[in-house]
């Protein structure tokens, strides 16, 4: 690491643990004791909750802002910003506020066995351990937003897994344009595969059918074989009756509207050797479309930390990753793509609510949760 990069993750883990500490200073002991957990990678019961994440409308573990006052709100969401661009924060509150959108289009009737299934207050944030010691963390989540942050010796060492997704993922603006928060992860991905001949097509397009869902889904390690989860399993324990089974039921429905044959579940299956096409074989043109597309990943990030992340892909680093495509190509049309190498891992869907509904996801194969970058500060370090 160099010494610009460690100031860089110095600086923005100062921001870190300045608003952290706010928010928690504003906190009552019950409201405090609900949004600190323990940071103990030796403890397994205190990692297994670091680890596990969701995007669906669960209990993301934490304090809700529904439990906050509005001063409360306010140092949430400064926490917040210290994580996300400008841009990326935009993005974030706007998936939000979609949860009222949502609602609507659903006729104002999901619960999940709650007061309100679509409520842009059921978003938890946690601390894990404290600012400003040696380790500790903090991650934001609600439905269709999951960030996750490790600082470590000052510095933030870790940002991913990082999620955003959209539902509706357009919806109607007064005048010309619609609200699309995740439009580049789409229309770029598009464009690029546009620019492959019948060659490069027919490696890149693995499935013409697309999966119903992220497949990596929201497991805290891949393997070989990973696949689509049930959405009923994508919550914190099975939902009650009825609404687990109404889970089912939707699960089912999707499966077999998208009608995927064994061997095109087999094609879109999670591996750690990258299918797909590699970008080593691209051309000029394709490459700065395949940089494109990363960057509207990378530049959710605080300027500093997207610079450092941009690099690694950017040129001659683009080459050990690998572009897959299942789904058709044209707007409207399921689709799903994977941008995959070493450590990389973005992963996109758009097939559920007659293609309108958007989930983006970007994995550190080797250090989500800080996993590497833990391990090594354990063994230079005595807990």
């Amino acid at each position: 690491m160099t010494t610009t990069e460690s100031t860089i993750r110095r600086e923005i883990g100062d921001r870190m643990t300045t608003a952290t500490v706010a928010f928690l200073d504003a906190l009552d002991d019950d409201l405090r004791q609900r949004a600190v957990m323990v940071f103990d990678p030796e403890s397994r019961s205190a990692e297994t909750e670091r680890r596990t994440w969701f995007y669906t409308p669960a209990d993301h573990g934490g304090l809700p802002l529904s439990a906050m006052s509005s001063h409360q709100h306010q140092l949430t969401h400064r926490l917040l910003s210290t994580g996300l661009s400008v841009a990326g924060y935009s993005a974030a509150n706007t998936v939000m506020s979609l949860e009222n959108t949502l609602d609507l289009t659903e006729g104002w009737g999901a619960s999940f066995g709650r007061e309100r299934g679509r409520d842009p207050l059921l978003y938890w944030v946690s601390v894990f351990g404290t600012p400003g010691d040696a380790v500790w963390g903090w991650r934001f989540g609600g439905h269709h937003v999951s960030l996750h942050y490790t600082i470590i010796d000052g510095e933030v060492t870790s940002t991913t897994p990082h999620f955003l997704g959209a539902d509706p993922a357009s919806s109607p603006l007064l005048g010309p344009h619609p609200l699309r928060p995740l439009a580049d992860a789409e229309d770029l991905a598009r464009e690029l595969v546009h620019l492959f001949n019948d060659e490069q097509h027919a490696q890149v397009v693995v499935s013409t059918k697309a999966p119903i869902d992220i497949v990596t889904a929201n497991r805290a390690q891949l393997a070989d074989g990973d696949n689509v989860i049930p959405l009923q399993l994508l919550f914190r324990g099975r939902l009650p009756d009825p609404y687990d089974e109404m889970m089912d039921k939707a699960q089912q429905s999707w499966a077999a509207k998208a009608d995927l044959s064994e061997a095109q579940h087999e094609a879109v299956a999670f591996s750690m050797a990258p299918k797909g096409l590699s970008a080593s074989t691209f051309t000029g043109d394709q490459r700065e479309a395949l940089e494109a597309l990363l960057d509207s990943y990378v530049a959710r990030l605080p300027d500093g930390l997207a610079d450092i992340e941009r690099a690694k892909f950017i040129g001659a680093g683009l080459d050990g990753l690998s572009f897959l495509w299942a789904g058709g190509l044209e707007p409207g049309q399921p689709h799903y793509y994977r941008v995959q190498g070493s450590t990389l891992l973005v992963e996109y869907d758009n097939t559920q609510r007659d293609v309108n509904h958007v989930h983006t996801l970007w994995r550190d194969l080797t250090n989500d949760f800080a996993g590497d970058a833990l391990a090594a500060h354990y063994r230079e370090h005595e807990h």
